[in-house]
Formats: structure tokens, sequence, C-alpha cells
């Protein structure tokens, strides 16, 4: 369900695996989403949906049943399901039917979202959800430490960290573009801080928008993106559309100083990986997920929700050496977060579990034989 139609991390992430899996293996690779577009380059399949109100880029499957059923005509050695919700359910059903091995990847934080939105009451809730659906999945992955900690407080056992990963080929800092500042009107001494993503409550872009206020000119903000929330009007900020395209969006990113990132509860921060490969620092909060990205040598974290701190951190990262931590931030990226290696450690885990599965089926099959 996260499969956006409007880019997002979890399609970043499936359509690289899809990629790289297409150029490097015989293996298949099915995308199973209730979106309302297709993909010429990627073996997608579309699920009949309908859409979430109040969420213009994400749609729901009208029921696990007809998700199952595409499945089921798949025929799957495999199944990762990316959300908590109908595909999900529609994934475990195959298992149930099939016995075959089931990966939940654990994209978005469920219980911490509802207890920010619905109280502590919704968040306990999610956390039984989760827990009652998990269980019945052979692994979970999440792409953090903090995560796979949150979950096993959960009390799961079955828990991996798999952090995503970027290409450094389109994300890279030959792609910066010393024009830009004069294509959007704006003064060619601007420091540009930029973030790319949803405009949802969790970013807490509001909170940003006042940091860059308070330190006023030369700093100016790129907001890249889109979502259900809507901004007011300030001559410290430019809003820029979704980029259709990774290209694109790294020209806009690489050509900016710095990336800007208020939000608290991420589950990992894929666009931090794509700001650092193309040889920005980054200034986030430390907390979720991009704490584990970001150091010293690459940005600074400051404590979230602070307009004040956020405000000093921004300033502080410039009186820095930025080009030398952007060197830093890129460096990183190759050298760890490339999809080559990422996608590698995944393919890895897909085999521990498929020969585990297989070797405790034959076990299963000898056990009866003797019987």
């Amino acid at each position: 369900m996260f499969y956006a139609a409007q880019g997002g991390g979890v399609s970043t992430y499936l359509a690289a695996k899809a990629n790289w899996l297409a150029q490097r293996s015989r293996v298949t690779h099915s995308i199973v989403a209730p979106a309302r577009y297709n993909h010429a380059d990627l073996h997608f399949v579309r699920v009949p949906s309908i859409s979430i109100p109040g969420n213009a880029s994400y749609r729901m499957p009208l029921s696990p049943a007809i998700a199952a059923s595409v499945l089921r005509r798949l025929q799957p050695d495999l199944i990762e399901v990316g959300d908590p919700y109908q595909s999900a359910w529609a994934a475990l059903r195959i298992k149930n039917e099939t016995d075959i091995p089931v990966i939940a990847f654990y994209h978005s934080d469920l219980p911490q979202l509802a207890g920010q939105r619905f109280g502590t009451g919704a968040q306990a809730l999610a956390t039984r959800y989760l827990l009652h659906l998990y269980r019945q999945c052979d692994l979970v992955l999440a792409p953090s430490e903090i995560m796979v900690r949150r979950l096993q407080a959960m009390g799961l056992k079955r828990v991996s960290h798999q952090p995503l990963g970027v290409d450094t080929r389109v994300f890279s800092p030959r792609h910066r573009d010393p024009q830009l500042r004069a294509q959007l009107g704006l003064a060619s001494d601007s420091r540009l801080l930029v973030y790319a993503g949803r405009f949802t409550r969790e970013k807490k872009l509001p909170l940003l928008i006042q940091a860059v206020e308070r330190l006023g000119r030369p700093y100016h903000l790129i907001l890249i993106g889109g979502g259900g929330e809507q901004l007011p009007p300030s001559p410290h900020f430019t809003c820029l559309p979704f980029q259709a395209g990774s290209a694109r969006l790294a020209r806009l990113i690489a050509s900016c100083d710095l990336l800007v990132h208020a939000g608290d509860s991420e589950t990992f921060g894929l666009v931090v990986l794509e700001a650092m490969a193309c040889g920005l620092p980054v200034l986030g909060v430390a907390a979720g997920g991009v704490r584990e990205l970001v150091d010293a040598d690459t940005g600074l974290l400051v404590p979230p929700d602070n307009v004040t701190l956020l405000a000093a951190g921004i300033d502080a990262l410039f009186q820095r050496d930025l080009p030398a931590l952007g060197v830093n931030a890129r460096r990183k990226m190759v050298e760890r977060y490339d999809w080559d290696i990422i996608v590698s450690q995944l393919m890895t885990r897909y085999a521990g579990l498929l020969a585990s599965h297989q070797r405790a089926e034959l076990e299963a099959g000898a056990a009866y034989a003797t019987e």
C-alpha cells in the first residue's frame, strides 16, 4: 500500500531491487500493489483498489481476498510484504495454503504514528495488532537499529536490521547546477537549505520553516514534494513540486548546500542517503532512524521539537567546512549504502530464509517417512 504514485522511500526501494535483479539474476521479481498506474520497466501487477480519504499518495486494496488471488496466480517462492494491512493478510493467506516463507518489511512505525495522532490507547492497540500480525511471518526486517529494538520490545524475536540504499551514480555531486539560484530568482550568496519528501505532519515542516525564518537572510529553504499539509506562504522558502525521475531530484538536491530534516519519527530516512550521496552534509534531529545515518563527520544532530536549537544547528554547520563534510558524506554512501551493497545483503537474507525453510521441509518429510 506504500507504493505511491509520487515517489516515496518504499517505491524507490522496490524499483531499485527490481532493477538490480533484472540486471544480475534470473529471479523473477513482481511488485503487487494497489496503484493506479503501471511501470513498463518493472514486473508490476496492479491490485483493484480505492483511494484513502485524506491521503492522495496511497490506495487500499479492495480486499485481502482479491490481493491473495493475484499472489496465488503468480505462484511465488517467497513473499515480502511492505505494509501491515490488507497486503500482509493476503500474503499470510498464501503462506497458510502453500507454506511458503513470508518476510515483512517494517517501513512505517505504525504504533508511534497512531500514538501521535490518537493517543496512548491507540498506540497500545496498534502494538498488539502488529505483534499478532508479525508473529505469523517468518522474518521481519527493519531499516534501522532503533526500529529493531522497538520491534523486539514488543515481543518479536525474528527481527533483523536491513538498511535501505541509494543509487550513488544518480545521486552525485556531479549533478550540481550552479545556475539554480538564478533560476529561482535568489541572490547568488543565498545559503540553500533543502528538504525533499511528503508534506505531512510527522515531517515537522512548520518547525523547520520557523527555524529558517528566525535565521533570516541569506538562508533560504527549498521544499521539494507535496502532500496533505498546507504550508503558510513565506519569502524564506520556495516550494517545488514532486520531481518525477531521480535525475531531476538529484540535480536539485546536489545544487543546494545542506539537507535539513526536522522529522523525528523516520524509520530510516532515505532522503538523507540521497543528499549525502550528492555530497551534502545533513542537519537532522537525534531521533528515529536519521540519528543512525548522521555523525560528526557528515553533519549535525540536534534535539527534536526545538526551533531555537534547529536554527542554531543550521548556523553552526555553516561555520564549519561544508565541502569537507560533504566529501565525507559522499564517501560513506559509496562505501556502505550503494544499492549494489544493500540489495546483495537482502538477497543473502532471502537465500538463507529459503534454505532454512527447505531444510525444515526435508526434515519434516524424513520424520514422517520414519514413523
